[in-house]
């Protein structure tokens, strides 16, 4: 199917019988403009209804991601693979259910000893091995590991910049400019948050007032110069933004009208807009795939500074649809229609898709649980993916999944509470809300009833229950759980610019002396 719009392999074929070295450089411009440069924008604890112009939210600002959304495709069915960071960041970049890699129950702290296990496949691995360079800027959070062992370099990203994980794992004391204080505590228990380059710490603590421009700076240059050598390129934008404490520079502290979280989306959107400015600088805007989406719902536990859901139930750490269903927008001028879908699709999906345009395979010695999204993104036609399966933040073995939808039905077969309490006014998302089975599932149509507040029953969703029951207990059956990555530590594991210094762990400080304002990034 994709053939016809990304004709790589073709012109490969037709390369070998061409003489004329003018005629050559005619067939490599050709071969270069049918391979996209691919872009994920990964925001992190966004919620459904955060977004100003098309998800609805009255006091956000966000200009440029409202342009991406009036030229591409939006999604109002997007569902991450789980309610909490590491877990939904490991499907995102390997197709698969976080269960298969390892990477429950919850997330990797900074003494985490585990990560993504080298044996995983991740979309930046194959489409390196597609002559793509490959790069992530920003939050990592699928572990560090003793001597830097699961960093991304060695997960086929060619370039690091970022901080390993959540900036509030670490003491933060200031989180906008000049020097004011962060508005959520940070752990006191870890060592002070590293910035990466590579494999190398640059800077530690990382300063929060910067950070954005940085990671833009670096972004930015990884474009135009793959862009000036007419490379093939793969960017993993995941920003810190909006998770808490939020932080913003200069420019966008104090720029809403919606306190804190809305300075910090401010400045994801700026951030987002400088990408595609890049993008269109360097000519290969119409040459590029976009991804936005988030990692999971809004901490709800944070009030006002944690995001909203919008008309979704609860958040983040649960199951219900404000937990994973997330803002999702696909941008390509000329092969992208622009408009709304709601096809059912997910984060897993992304892996499948992006291997597939840029020409790769997808593995075939492994269950896969993502599917290919061209049908939706490219010829506006119906989803492949019928079904989709809810784990909770600390999945269990003896308890497989906790909802499954199949087409608009939605089955929770076990409920829980998340990051909320009081004052939050629904006390089913209350963390004191704990794991209740339900038997028979509570059954919702979320097309006429996304809030999930009306539970379906009779004679006349009998055959709907049974199927989705039997969907998920074969899923279960089949499921085949890695060993947990995240349950072992060491505190000896945590990252530190001063190995060996004595008063371990604040003596892991270092300033910056890289002067990256008048430098650009040195990538490999």
């Amino acid at each position: 199917m994709l053939n016809n719009l990304f004709a790589y392999e073709h012109c490969q074929n037709i390369k070998h019988m061409v003489l004329s070295s003018i005629l050559m450089s005619l067939l490599l411009a050709v071969c270069y403009s049918d391979k996209p440069n691919i872009i994920i924008l990964l925001a992190d604890d966004l919620g459904y209804g955060d977004l100003s112009a098309f998800y609805g939210h009255p006091t956000s600002s966000t200009p440029n991601l409202d342009k991406m959304a009036r030229a591409g495709l939006r999604f109002t069915q997007f569902y991450s693979a789980s309610p909490l960071c590491s877990p939904s960041r490991a499907a995102l970049l390997t197709g698969r259910y976080q269960t298969r890699s390892g990477i429950w129950p919850n997330v990797f702290l900074p003494n985490s000893t585990g990560g993504l296990p080298l044996n995983e496949t991740t979309s930046a691995e194959i489409l390196k091995m597609q002559g793509y360079n490959t790069a992530i800027v920003g939050k990592w959070h699928l572990g560090v590991g003793f001597r830097n062992k699961y960093l991304p370099t060695s997960h086929g990203f060619d370039y690091y910049l970022g901080v390993p994980y959540s900036h509030d794992m670490c003491p933060c004391y200031v989180c906008f400019y000049p020097q004011q204080a962060c508005f959520n505590n940070c752990s006191t228990s870890f060592t002070a948050c590293p910035l990466f380059e590579n494999t190398d710490i640059i800077q530690q603590p990382v300063d929060l007032t910067t950070l954005m421009a940085r990671y833009t700076n670096a972004a930015t240059a990884f474009i135009r110069k793959n862009a000036a050598a007419r490379q093939h390129f793969y960017l993993y934008f995941a920003y810190q933004h909006t998770h808490h404490p939020q932080f913003a520079s200069e420019e966008f502290r104090n720029s809403t009208i919606r306190g804190t979280f809305g300075d910090s989306l401010n400045e994801l959107d700026w951030s987002v807009g400088k990408v595609f400015e890049a993008l269109k600088e360097a000519g290969v805007d119409n040459n590029t795939f976009v991804f936005f989406t988030s990692d999971n719902g809004p901490s709800l536990l944070n009030q006002v500074r944690g995001g909203s859901q919008g008309l979704l139930k609860c958040g983040k750490d649960t199951t219900y649809e404000g937990g994973m269903r997330e803002p999702a927008i696909a941008w390509m001028p000329g092969k992208i229609k622009p408009g709304q879908t709601t096809e059912l699709a997910a984060t897993v999906d992304l892996f499948v898709t992006i291997v597939n345009i840029a020409g790769g395979e997808v593995p075939t010695d492994r269950p896969i649980d993502g599917i290919d999204m061209s049908p939706i993104l490219f010829q506006q036609q119906k989803s492949d993916r019928n079904y989709y399966f809810y784990y909770s933040s600390a999945p269990d073995p003896d308890d497989g999944v906790f909802a499954t939808r199949y087409q608009q039905y939605k089955a929770h077969f076990y409920t829980k509470g998340g990051m909320a309490g009081p004052p939050y006014r629904d006390h089913d998302c209350w963390d004191a809300a704990t794991k209740k089975k339900h038997d028979p599932p509570l059954l919702f149509n979320l097309m006429t009833d996304p809030s999930e507040q009306y539970p379906l029953g009779g004679v006349m969703y009998e055959d709907i229950l049974n199927m989705i029951v039997n969907i998920t207990e074969t899923f279960n059956k089949e499921m085949t759980w890695h060993p947990s990555e995240i349950q072992a530590s060491d505190p000896h594991v945590m990252p530190c610019c001063k190995p060996g210094c004595s008063r371990y762990p604040i003596c892991c400080t270092c300033e910056d002396t890289t002067n990256w304002t008048t430098k650009s990034p040195t990538f490999n």
